[in-house]
């Protein structure tokens, strides 16, 4: 090959040479995103000594039912003017603050029709079923209770169970099983249908679910022996009383404590 036609080769081949080497080729910088502070800590302050910290698929009345109290008395503590609206992580007193008694009379909401509907804090996916802590019956317990039906117990107390299941036929009257006030009446618990639930004292709290009529209202003062409710199989596949003994909230096994 001539000099001639070597020359022109040479010449583009140097000039896309230096175009090459006037590009640095430098790697991407790495981002780093100093906006965002650095994750704080996610750990849960301690709950103190008479409140309690609201969990995904509460409700007030489980809340309270839970802590042997009066939804209302537990909605007037929290300054809550609807039962219905809790949430998630909620910081909520459980127990009567300092020189507080418990209401003589449920109080009224700023909503007088409002009541605990099955409405939770985050309503979960599924229904969960939660261990419950289980109060030990004394042997010698300081109240005694009736039996609030005649007939047989077809499902013992258990973690489970809460409570104990007796057999009877539809509209069979209910009896309340000592001196109380009704702290509610309703259907919004679910899983107890229709549902009574009596406070006797500080202590001790008595549940009747699954009943076809409820023959008293919140805020009812009533003795032992009074007819309160009539069997039925609300929520329920068969026609009985489920019937819990709460204390301090926790259940226990009702035996003991039935004269």
């Amino acid at each position: 090959m001539t000099k001639r036609f070597l020359y022109p080769f040479f010449a583009v081949w140097l000039a896309a040479l230096l175009a090459a080497c006037s590009t640095p080729r430098t790697k991407p910088a790495t981002v780093i995103d100093r906006g965002s502070p650095a994750p704080l800590s996610t750990a849960v302050e301690p709950v103190p000594p008479g409140f309690y910290r609201v969990k995904k698929g509460d409700t007030l009345l489980r809340i309270a039912l839970d802590n042997g109290q009066s939804y209302r008395d537990i909605a007037v503590w929290n300054n809550l003017s609807d039962p219905n609206l809790i949430e998630v992580d909620q910081l909520l007193r459980v127990k009567p603050p300092a020189g507080v008694k418990p209401a003589a009379k449920p109080p009224v909401p700023a909503n007088p029709s409002a009541k605990p509907i099955e409405k939770t804090a985050d309503k979960p996916s599924e229904e969960k079923v939660e261990s419950a802590e289980v109060a030990k019956a004394p042997v010698d317990p300081p109240i005694r209770l009736s039996w609030p039906v005649k007939g047989k117990v077809t499902e013992e107390f258990s973690e489970k169970n809460k409570g104990i299941d007796i057999a009877g036929k539809m509209g069979e009257p209910i009896m309340a099983a000592g001196d109380g006030k009704v702290v509610y009446a309703g259907n919004s618990l679910r899983g107890y249908g229709n549902l009574v639930i009596v406070k006797h004292d500080n202590t001790y709290l008595t549940a009747y679910a699954h009943n076809k009529t409820l023959l008293v209202k919140e805020g009812d003062s009533i003795r032992k022996g009074q007819r309160i409710a009539e069997m039925g199989d609300s929520d329920a596949t068969s026609v009985k009383l489920h019937f819990e003994v709460r204390v301090n909230g926790k259940p226990a096994n009702p035996i003991p404590f039935l004269q």
